[in-house]
């Protein structure tokens, strides 16, 4: 990628309508220190200094397109409960729209509470359900879909597994997404894997793909084996595996595997780094780049993000930046996988 083929694809950014879908969450941080062990329990006491509320699931994928210089839509299910509110006000400070939000009654806002101290996470604690939606929550969530479906140009399945993507759901979605030519791409729970057939793009870890294949990644063969096997069983277009340190390799289905090293400089957290991958990867897609090309920018805003304690989001100028140094330095490569066998 050239300094000039970036400038292309970023400058068209703002062209991205997406829409996103799946759980939505709520992510809470309490930062502190710690200098002494409970007598009570031999844990860690930490004194909390200070605390913040971010959007998470779904609604960070969201807010990740809008620093991009997107436009996302987000459907979603949310209790009614004080984090909804929340949560409408945290989308409407990132001007995203929270109409296409559906309350069911039998279930709480998800919220997701995590204690660091001295830049280390030291427990999560989850206040969620995560039942699936009844009947007549999906006919709202699909009805909501259909009031936007001709206004998009692409969609990102959010799956936390927390209920909202049910089979039914997903098999409907997909129907009319195919049948409107719209760009599907899903960020997977590892147990709904098999469900998502024919999709645009899939970006599962490395862990999430050996499972769905019944194959651990252990090395270069394992990972062709899988990668292949993943995008021939699901027939799907791409798969983009991310590896963590290794970075990330994408398999598609008219040309040979390609893996992209990592451009992280510190990893401080990985929380919302998958969520920044599929943004990144559906804006530069929406914006005209090929699918190697919105590999290495995803890659880099991942990059990013893991630099930072937090769910993040990346903007359009971090990443440029970042690029632009990285293509300088000539760090900027996709290098072709070997044959498999």
């Amino acid at each position: 990628m050239t300094i000039q083929r970036l400038s292309e694809i970023t400058d068209n950014f703002g062209r991205a309508r997406v829409l996103v879908l799946g759980d939505i969450m709520l992510d809470e941080y309490m930062y502190g220190s710690v200098e002494r062990i409970s007598p009570e329990a031999p844990v860690p006491v930490v004194d909390v200094s200070s605390s913040k509320i971010l959007l998470g699931g779904a609604a960070n994928v969201a807010a990740n397109i809008c620093s991009l210089g997107g436009e996302a839509l987000l459907i979603g299910v949310v209790g009614e409960d004080e984090a909804a509110v929340k949560i409408s006000q945290l989308l409407k400070s990132k001007n995203i729209s929270d109409e296409l939000l559906v309350t069911d009654l039998s279930r709480r806002s998800s919220i997701k509470t995590r204690i660091i101290a001295h830049s280390q996470q030291i427990v999560r604690a989850d206040r969620e359900d995560r039942h699936e939606v009844n009947p007549e929550v999906e006919k709202q969530i699909l009805k909501k879909f259909l009031s936007v479906a001709d206004e998009i140009q692409a969609v990102i399945i959010s799956d936390y597994g927390k209920g909202v993507i049910t089979l039914s759901l997903l098999e409907k979605l997909m129907t009319i997404c195919l049948d409107r030519d719209i760009y599907v791409a899903v960020d997977p729970k590892e147990t709904h894997f098999n469900n998502y057939k024919r999709v645009s793009i899939i970006t599962p870890n490395h862990h999430e793909a050996g499972f769905a294949y019944g194959r651990r990644i252990q090395n270069e063969e394992d990972l062709l084996e899988v990668g292949n096997g993943l995008l021939n069983r699901l027939q799907a277009k791409s798969i983009l595996i991310t590896r963590g340190p290794d970075g990330m390799s994408l398999f598609t289905a008219d040309s040979a595997p390609r893996h992209i090293p990592t451009f992280a400089k510190k990893v401080y957290d990985v929380t919302g780094a998958g969520d920044t991958v599929i943004a990144a990867f559906v804006v530069a897609t929406c914006a005209g780049a090929d699918p190697t090309e919105a590999a290495v920018i995803s890659n880099t805003g991942a990059g990013i993000t893991v630099g930072e304690i937090g769910t993040a989001t990346v903007t359009v100028e971090q990443l440029r930046t970042e690029l632009e140094r990285n293509i300088k330095n000539g760090n900027v490569v996709a290098v072709a996988a070997r044959a498999s066998r």
